[in-house]
């Protein structure tokens, strides 16, 4: 698995995550329960992670709808 997007924006990553479903492209969310151990005030970022294969797939997809991701 491939990073694809790290963010404290939980609203991104759903945003993400649903332009990426649409696309059939699975993904997966990581750092979820540090995110909430923290209590939500932003500190420890989640990633976005998606399969070596749909990698380059899903980072067109989500640079076309707008996303700006570190190579």
């Amino acid at each position: 698995m491939k990073q694809l997007l790290r963010t404290n924006d939980i609203a991104s990553i759903a945003f993400a995550q649903a332009l990426l479903q649409g696309e059939g492209i699975d993904c997966f969310e990581m750092d979820v329960n540090m995110s909430i151990l923290e209590g939500s005030i932003g500190v420890f970022p989640r990633r976005l992670m998606v399969a070596n294969e749909d990698y380059e797939d899903a980072r067109i997809t989500l640079i076309d709808n707008g996303f700006s991701l570190e190579d």
